[in-house]
């Protein structure tokens, strides 16, 4: 990577952030709630690449920051482009779902597992139940994922985040879920999620923003952004975040320095000149990537248009 490119990709600030794993979840899910984010089966999303599937790499080694920052986004900005353009994929199956006269059997089972999910109790195939998934199955800017997950995972090397894949400082509530927090009080039972991947963890991350009721600010947001014909901007939604931590707007203030610092809206812009081209087959093409320097920035899958 040319020294342009990676001044352009980071201003370094600096400023000590927290250390990863300090999440505050609002007290609202069960012991059995599934935090996964998996995918409801769907013949149109392929397979997820291998490349998926990969630990979490060991970031400790690098001596110089910027080095350091850079590898850590352009590990993780193609599994942000991944998770959101199957997300994508799917929200246009919705519409073509809504767009119906009638449901299938097996079109009914794909918008109840949806509905579950995202937790959407409306009516079965109402307009109200298509309403709110839509609002709820949208994509995150890469903006706000690449700052959450460099605070809250000390830039990929907590001890969640290495032992755990677990980037945003998760919790769950099953016995044996994740990893005990050293620092949990007695009689807490949560945990702190551990994740087969860190793309899996981007996907719970994803979901927990889309269904979770302290965010339906970030969500309003993102569905006015949408309803105006707005980029979608990391910078604003994040101020949907006072409830991610106990730190309230603290920790929004923070993210949204972490996200100027780091010029992290590079990416928002790249992601959407990746999708100036919403067509199916190009979905297709970034969800199922073979390899993940593809969906970086300056990537062959990369459009020339401007979005």
């Amino acid at each position: 990577m040319s020294a342009a490119m990676r001044s352009l990709m980071l201003v370094v600030p600096l400023i000590t952030f927290a250390v990863g794993g300090a999440l505050y979840v609002p007290p609202e899910r069960s012991a059995s709630d599934s935090n996964t984010g998996s995918e409801p089966a769907l013949s149109s999303l392929p397979p997820l690449p291998s490349w998926a599937r990969e630990d979490l790499p060991d970031f400790s080694g690098y001596q110089d920051t910027t080095e350091k920052k850079v590898a850590f986004f352009s590990f993780l900005y193609p599994r942000i482009v991944l998770a959101n353009s199957r997300i994508l994929i799917e929200r246009d199956y919705l519409d073509s779902l809504a767009n119906e006269t009638a449901l299938s059997k097996k079109e009914h089972t794909w918008l109840a597992a949806q509905s579950r999910r995202l937790r959407v109790e409306e009516e079965p195939g109402s307009p109200a139940q298509f309403a709110l998934l839509r609002k709820r199955l949208d994509v995150i800017p890469p903006s706000l994922i690449l700052a959450q997950a460099a605070n809250e995972s000390a830039w990929g090397t907590s001890r969640f985040a290495l032992r755990g894949n677990n980037l945003f400082g998760q919790w769950c509530f099953s016995k044996g879920c994740g990893l005990v927090p050293l620092s949990r009080v007695e009689g807490a039972s949560h945990e702190v999620a551990s994740f087969p991947s860190p793309y899996h963890s981007v996907r719970a991350y994803i979901q927990n923003l889309n269904r979770h009721a302290s965010y339906q600010g970030l969500r309003d947001t993102r569905l006015d952004d949408r309803e105006s014909g707005d980029p979608l901007s990391g910078l604003a939604l994040a101020r949907g975040l006072v409830s991610y931590s106990e730190r309230g707007e603290e920790y929004v203030d923070e993210i949204r320095s972490m996200i100027r610092y780091n010029n992290l809206e590079f990416y928002d812009i790249e992601f959407r000149k990746i999708l100036s081209d919403r067509s199916p087959s190009h979905l297709k093409d970034l969800a199922s990537a073979s390899a993940e320097k593809t969906l970086l920035p300056g990537g062959s899958t990369r459009t020339s248009a401007e979005g």
